[in-house]
């Protein structure tokens, strides 16, 4: 079972069976993804097409500042997702709710729209792949390997589910001890996992062997430092003992301007630092703050346009978006365009026309898809049931109480 021991439980005064939804993190997850999209749609080359470029900008002048502006932005971003995915689970785990049913709704999450994509990109330009390449790609263990014949195969884009995957596998484990921490020593723990995160990147000198990639790392520190699971926990559970800081009211008074601010101090930082320093240390802190700061608003009531309705709408497509925009770049822009460039005006205008198509293919997979297999099996009849049972209850607590109710289906919406 989700539950922590009833020492847990009195260890903190925040830990409803339900909160209020926090629709501003919903919009997070497309800023997130937005970021992705940025480093790879500006790349001076090609994953598939080395000798082709993805930027569109013809001028060199143009075209390589952007993409050495960008460049940091999609590690960035794959951190802002760690942290968000550990803040939005714990904020949404009910004590009571069964190991098994946790599982099952995030296999169903992920898996999906990852086998979709897995087969596009089979069809598409990956049909020679080796089995002992495709095989780990298709269950998401791929990156436990540092071949990069099999980190690096298939949708290139697939490697964060691993690490996704794992933290899934481990969340049931992870929040017992979660809960038990004292509230007067959250703080503590948020820093040392802070710590955890710059360590990674700090011992990550000491891995060996591998080629050289250039920006001062071999293959195997990159994989080390940047594709292996393990690593990446200290930014997930981050993110759940940031749920725990906001849920016992103890973040300040500190807005998302102030957080964004310095996001944008962490990411000139980034800017300006070697690998693998870069992919999440430098902004570390400051995505930590742009969460909760955006989870505070909304339990002030405060919405703003994270919650608007079009940026809702991109927040529940991000996972698609995500998982289907390597096969957009990638395999599209070679396909449709080769390695052709353009002037800056036409340029802006295929950047656009490449966004919104990544935006199309993003809604189709989540509306045929990924939305259809989470309403169809993510719960057991008896769930179901179970929620049926509630649903009247719920609503007489919403008209006595005057405040809004959080339902699985968001929750579990929000947690992708």
């Amino acid at each position: 079972m989700l539950t922590a021991d009833p020492d847990a439980a009195s260890a903190t005064s925040s830990s409803p069976q339900r909160r209020s939804p926090l629709p501003s993190l919903t919009g997070l997850r497309f800023v997130a993804a937005m970021l992705v999209f940025l480093t790879h749609s500006t790349m001076l080359s090609n994953v598939l097409s080395p000798m082709q470029p993805v930027n569109f900008f013809a001028d060199p002048d143009i075209a390589k500042p952007l993409a050495d502006f960008c460049e940091k932005a999609g590690a960035i971003g794959v951190s802002f997702f760690f942290v968000l995915s550990g803040f939005v689970l714990t904020w949404s785990a009910t004590p009571g709710d069964r190991v098994t049913s946790f599982w099952r709704r995030r296999a169903l999450k992920i898996y999906p729209n990852h086998i979709v994509t897995w087969v596009l990109a089979m069809v598409l330009f990956t049909a020679a792949t080796p089995m002992h390449a495709w095989l780990p790609n298709l269950f998401l263990v791929h990156t436990f390997s540092n071949d990069p014949v099999v980190f690096g195969a298939l949708n290139p884009v697939a490697w964060s589910l691993c690490s996704e995957l794992l933290f899934y596998a481990l969340f049931p484990l992870l929040i017992i001890p979660v809960r038990r921490i004292a509230e007067r020593r959250l703080w503590l723990w948020a820093g040392g996992m802070v710590a955890g995160v710059i360590g990674v990147a700090a011992v990550t000198k000491y891995v060996r062997g591998g080629l050289d990639l250039g920006y001062e790392l071999t293959l195997n520190q990159f994989w080390f430092s940047y594709s292996f699971p393990p690593p990446r926990l200290f930014e997930f559970v981050l993110g759940m003992i940031l749920a725990r800081i906001v849920a016992a009211n103890l973040w300040p008074r500190i807005g998302l301007l102030t957080s964004a601010a310095l996001f944008a101090g962490g990411y000139w930082l980034a800017n300006n630092v070697p690998a693998p320093y870069f992919f999440s240390a430098c902004t570390i802190v400051p995505v930590a703050m742009i969460i909760c700061a955006g989870a505070s608003r909304d339990l002030r009531g405060a919405g703003g346009w994270l919650t608007s309705r079009t940026m809702l709408w991109l927040g529940n497509i991000s996972f698609a978006f995500y998982i289907v925009h390597g096969v957009v770049i990638f395999w599209g822009r070679s396909e449709l365009l080769g390695g052709r460039t353009f002037d800056f005006v036409p340029a802006v205008g295929l950047q656009i026309a490449l966004l919104l198509a990544n935006v199309l293919a993003a809604w189709l997979l989540y509306s045929l898809v990924e939305q259809p297999v989470m309403r169809r099996w993510s719960r057991s009849k008896k769930e179901k049931q179970a929620v049926e049972q509630q649903a009247p209850q719920d609503a007489r607590e919403k008209t006595a109480q005057n405040r809004p109710l959080v339902s699985d289906s968001v929750l579990v919406r929000e947690a992708g």
